[in-house]
């Protein structure tokens, strides 16, 4: 069966002989920005090493029990990791749980496999609990996991897995897809392509997602209603993402990408670089307010909402988190 990841053909070769042969390691690490596929990639190699009719060497039936179980996580050998109801992090206790299922043999496929979706959220107390595993793996289990980047995580995590680095695809090899392998319209394909940066599981999330793009849409139109100077405007929209309280943070954690998009494409158009722009459905827009800003204020404004992104979690005050950003919005027109 095709693994049908879009511009990974190096990884999924390099994983079809490692389950063809006697190449298998223990761990596994897939890098990359979400949406790339790095958990597609992982449950589609542990179907490679437990497909019970593999139609060829590493490859995999997609139909057999052990296949349709490991695609819908439901697979009696396969433990996956995430952090518990009310916690952002995998807390140590998880991964000594996860330890004593592995030291079990496998119930009914060849392998037991972990699954460690976005492992960089483990406290450096469960990141050090699995070294053990990794340096003294059970034998038929095999772990893999997940994140942004290897920098993310304990070098000696790093040191023990085989990283597969996966990178997004190109803007106009993405468009292509969309069209012919996924039926959209070339100008929607376009729009995606742009916007997912690439990285073809994020332009099919929003494909299927039509609200997704609706919100998109309406929280740009909403920051470039504020860039006259509507202080007070801001504010209040500042009052409305952070309420209700325990919705909060979801609203601005889904705002403030958008944002900085924007500002990237500003700071790209401010700058004259010529790489692809985000948001290409306001072009005119972008280079307008390009035009009544340096570069360096653009990269400013980048730095600084990059930098919200990153304390979200850790703000208690959000509204004010927010405030604060939209002051250092300048005060120009955008069209």
């Amino acid at each position: 069966m095709d693994w049908q990841i879009h511009a990974q053909d190096w990884a999924v070769n390099l994983l079809q002989n490692h389950a063809a042969g006697d190449k298998l390691r223990h761990a596994y690490l897939f890098t990359g920005p979400e949406g790339v596929g790095r958990q597609t990639m992982a449950i589609k190699f542990a179907q490679a090493i437990n497909c019970t009719l593999p139609p060829e060497p590493g490859g995999f039936c997609g139909t057999c029990r052990d296949c349709r179980q490991l695609q819908s996580l439901t697979h009696p050998d396969l433990s996956l990791l995430l952090p518990e109801e009310g916690h952002k992090d995998i807390l140590i206790d998880q991964v000594r749980d996860l330890q004593h299922t592995l030291a079990l043999a496998p119930y009914a496929g060849a392998y037991r496999v972990a699954l460690l979706p976005d492992f960089h959220r483990a406290t450096t107390q469960a990141a050090n609990a699995l070294l053990k595993t990794l340096e003294e793996p059970p034998a038929k289990v095999i772990l893999l996991l997940t994140a942004p980047t290897p920098e993310g995580l304990l070098t000696t995590i790093v040191s023990r897995c085989e990283v597969i680095r996966l990178r997004p695809a190109s803007i106009a090899s993405t468009q292509d897809y969309l069209v012919s392998q996924r039926g959209l319209a070339v100008e929607k394909a376009f729009l995606l392509a742009h916007l997912s940066g690439g990285r073809v599981g994020a332009a099919i999330r929003l494909a299927e997602d039509p609200a997704a793009l609706t919100r998109r849409q309406e929280h740009l139109e909403a920051l470039l209603g504020l860039l006259p100077g509507r202080f007070y405007e801001r504010f209040k929209l500042a009052e409305s993402l952070s309420k209700p309280f325990d919705k909060a943070r979801q609203q601005v954690g889904e705002v403030l990408p958008i944002w900085l998009s924007f500002w990237h494409d500003v700071f790209l158009r401010a700058s004259d670089d010529s790489l692809p722009l985000i948001n290409v459905d306001i072009e005119d827009q972008i280079n307008c307010v390009a035009s009544q800003i340096s570069g360096q204020k653009a990269r400013a404004l980048v730095i600084a909402h990059e930098a919200a992104l990153q304390h979200l979690d850790a703000y208690v005050n959000v509204q004010l988190l927010i405030e604060t950003l939209m002051l250092q919005w300048p005060i120009v027109t955008p069209s």
